[in-house]
């Protein structure tokens, strides 16, 4: 029977994507006021259901082997191991940050032999894309481009072509033609996303999309579209900067808070295989406030450089500044410092960096920005070949991390001599370290103080 189509009134929130038959003045679901704007939404009623067929669970499953390589190791690691057919991957980042210069190094990583790929875009034009690919030296007659803003028109080349990947650069300026609103509002956004997530699921399709953000960093658009696709990646990194950090915060498929590392350059992003030694390349030696420490990003350990600079303040309330770090755990540590060990830094301005442009969120970091704080404070110079990594506790107790092993691996193979750990992570070494490094196992900030500051 043919499918009918009925009209629905629709009041929704164009922040969050809330739907309500009546007009609110404030949206219940995210609170902001006046954001509900009336919609039409055109809505397929058939009487016919395709209803189906559910597989026991025991049967062939997919291997490691379906998935498809991009070429590009890095982007390997971050979606781990591959594309997944059918897959559907969202990637967000700044504008100018270097996503569609990804996308296209991508797809002719990806042609070749009899392989071809699609890119749709919506935003530019056809010419704008050869300018762009004539920048990167890449010219293959397996990519095919489109200029095309219409999901159905979109499926409909899909379809016909049978790529071995669509790419659709962005999601924001797709629209449907069910739905009534303009492309980029909430409603288009999740229906437009429906649509080709159907055409990844059905095909076995691999649909790359590009998404904008917002200016808190997060994917425009509904909440819910982070939850519809399989992963989700976001491009990091200053445009004044030469690095790039490719970062995954959802991956049904692999690892999350996996990253990986890129340097631009004017004929595109190149592969960073050694991050560490790449980030400290350019770290001052002999110089207070600065410490290395072993981070761990999904499976790499990463070794960062920790830099502080406290100096006495002529404000009545002195700044607190960190990039790279959460400016609240800076806060939490000073507080501790001077609880535990009776410092002054209440009338101290405190800048804390990671240097190189990367961002860590992992406990782990404690013990490296509290060394880096009592190194500048003090005027001591901490040993260069002496790594630092723990949690720190409000009591002043050092903590145990986890993956301790990978990290001490790492320091010892660019060279360090002494690592500093928390005294419970003695047992997750293993003997993963090298008769030439010392580890030096502290449980409290006082005992950190007595070892590196004192002597």
């Amino acid at each position: 029977m043919a499918a009918k189509k009925k009209e629905q009134h629709l009041f929704v929130c164009g922040q969050c994507g809330y739907e309500s038959r009546k007009w609110l003045g404030r949206c219940p679901d995210c609170g902001q006021w006046d954001s509900l704007a009336r919609q039409q939404r055109v809505v397929s009623v058939s009487s016919r259901k395709n209803v189906s067929t559910p597989l026991p669970l025991s049967g062939p499953a997919g291997s490691d082997q379906d998935r498809l390589m991009t070429g590009i190791g890095e982007l390997d690691r971050v979606l781990g191991g591959g594309i997944v057919p059918g897959s559907m991957v969202l990637i967000g980042g700044d504008p100018g940050i270097g996503k569609s210069t990804l996308i296209l190094q991508l797809l002719a990583a990806l042609t070749g032999g009899e392989r071809r790929v699609l890119y749709v875009t919506g935003e530019e034009s056809i010419r704008q894309v050869r300018m762009r690919a004539d920048r990167l030296q890449i010219n293959d007659d397996g990519i095919f481009v489109a200029t095309e803003n219409c999901v159905e028109s979109i499926i409909a080349m899909a379809s016909e072509m049978s790529p071995a990947l669509l790419a659709v650069d962005s999601i924001q300026t797709m629209f449907t033609e069910d739905v009534g609103s303009a492309p980029g509002s909430v409603t288009q956004v999740r229906e437009s996303t429906a649509r080709l997530l159907a055409l990844a699921k059905s095909s076995d399709l691999p649909v790359l999309l590009v998404g904008h953000v917002t200016k808190d960093g997060a994917i425009a658009g509904p909440r819910v579209l982070e939850h519809m696709v399989d992963a989700v990646l976001y491009f990091e990194g200053d445009r004044g900067q030469m690095f790039r950090i490719l970062r995954t915060v959802k991956n049904r498929f692999g690892s999350t808070n996996e990253i990986g590392v890129f340097e631009m350059k004017e004929t595109g992003l190149a592969e960073v295989e050694n991050p560490s030694a790449l980030f400290l390349a350019e770290r001052p030696v002999n110089v207070p406030g600065s410490v290395v420490m072993p981070s761990v990003e999904g499976t790499r350990p990463i070794l960062v450089e920790v830099q502080a600079l406290v100096s006495p303040s002529s404000l009545g309330t002195a700044r607190r500044t960190a990039i790279g770090a959460d400016p609240q755990r800076l806060a939490l540590l000073t507080a501790v410092l001077e609880k535990k060990l009776g410092v002054t830094l209440f009338d101290h301005d405190i800048f804390l960096n990671i240097a190189g442009g990367i961002r860590i969120d992992e406990p782990a970091l404690d013990l490296g920005v509290v060394v880096a704080l009592l190194s500048s404070l003090f005027e001591k110079v901490v040993d260069p070949t002496t790594v630092v990594c723990g949690e720190v506790g409000l009591a002043g107790e050092v903590r145990a991390v986890g993956q301790m092993e990978m990290r001490l691996r790492e320091a010892d193979r660019l060279g360090f001599k002494t690592f500093l750990m928390p005294e419970s992570s003695l047992r997750q070494l293993d003997g993963a370290a090298s008769a030439a490094m010392k580890v030096i196992p502290i449980r409290t900030v006082g005992a950190l103080v007595e070892q590196l500051f004192q002597g």
